[in-house]
């Protein structure tokens, strides 16, 4: 009798063991299904270098990766991408502006010569604020795939020839005059663009 109670609790310990271990594995499981739910499966470089499964942030426990701080991020990404539009007005403004100015310095009026490079100088910050609120904003939940054309495709294919072309237009700056007008052309009428198809 002894020995039937003994083997009937060894069998009840050994299923209780596999059912314990079974239901720990499926809230691993849950836990990992949850935490890939939380990003998208796709991220741009800056966006995985600081918001990713393994980014600066998750590493240094900055912002742990849960639901509660998802719905935080994607509060700071609104702003962020918000902002990012506010400083994109500006910034064309501010281009216009240059533009104006660029062609009275290329017809003579070297009197505008400080004006211009002051003004330069700060469409170059608010240029680059403005990119860096775009770049390292936290993902979305999901990343929708949208099939052929659209905007925001349109958006951001033109701001790789804007992005170069700021840096080309701040590089040729003093070392040549005409290219650094071409470059400073190519980047407004690409990033005007860029600006106008997110419109309509």
């Amino acid at each position: 009798m002894k020995k039937i109670i003994f083997l009937s609790l060894f069998i009840f310990q050994v299923v209780l063991s596999q059912e314990r271990d079974a239901l720990l594995e499926s809230l691993f499981v849950e836990e990992m299904t949850m935490e890939e739910q939380l990003l998208p499966q796709k991220m741009i470089f800056t966006q995985s270098l600081l918001w990713g499964k393994k980014g600066l942030f998750r590493k240094t426990g900055i912002s742990k990766l849960s639901l509660e701080q998802r719905e935080k991020e994607l509060k700071v990404r609104n702003v962020m991408l918000k902002s990012h539009q506010i400083i994109g007005y500006l910034t064309l403004a501010g281009m216009v502006a240059q533009g104006i100015m660029g062609g009275k310095l290329y017809n003579g009026d070297y009197k505008l010569y400080d004006a211009h490079k002051t003004l330069g100088a700060w469409v170059t910050v608010s240029y680059f604020t403005g990119a860096g609120l775009s770049l390292f904003a936290p993902p979305p939940l999901v990343r929708k795939k949208v099939k052929g054309f659209n905007s925001i495709k349109a958006h951001k294919w033109l701001a790789y020839v804007h992005f170069s072309g700021m840096i080309a237009t701040n590089a040729w700056s003093k070392e040549d005059r005409d290219w650094h007008k071409y470059a400073a052309y190519t980047t407004f009428a690409s990033y005007a663009t860029a600006v106008l198809v997110f419109k309509f």
